[in-house]
């Protein structure tokens, strides 16, 4: 019996290429954005914050790749998970930190699940090309926003 297994995750500095990334990418958008790179159990491994983005987007952010860098889609698709499910819906919204709106992807290398990165500050469509963004900087899969 195995006690312990190795697990991937992203690198601090492919986490601190995608945030860099993203910023960029916001600037050629005239945008102000807040971004975290996030392990797959939540753990933040980078953050930016561009000055004058909302700060009350600093935690959707962070959420953002929580929720994409833990269950591994997009946070944009949980709407269509739910579905007609009122249950789904109200339970899920009742959980901290967790993310249904645009802006969140999962981070994956070769399939696999490394972590996820969250922008928040712009539109959902905005965040999620930022985001995309950050992806295509580290080499990571490219996933639909």
């Amino acid at each position: 019996m195995n006690i312990a297994v190795p697990q991937a995750t992203v690198s601090w500095q492919a986490a601190h290429a995608a945030v860099e990334a993203a910023v960029r990418h916001a600037e050629s958008l005239g945008v102000l954005i807040n971004v975290g790179v996030t392990d797959v159990g939540g753990n933040l491994i980078a953050f930016l914050r561009m000055p004058g983005a909302f700060p009350q987007s600093i935690q959707f952010a962070i959420d953002k790749a929580y929720t994409a860098g833990g269950f591994g889609f997009p946070t944009s698709q949980w709407m269509s998970v739910f579905g007609d499910n009122e249950g789904m819906k109200l339970g899920f919204s009742a959980q901290p930190r967790l993310i249904v709106f645009g802006g969140g992807l999962p981070i994956r290398v070769d399939g696999q699940l490394v972590g996820g990165i969250g922008v928040s500050g712009a539109s959902e469509e905005q965040d999620a090309e930022c985001a995309l963004a950050g992806l295509r900087a580290i080499g990571a899969d490219e996933v639909a926003a």
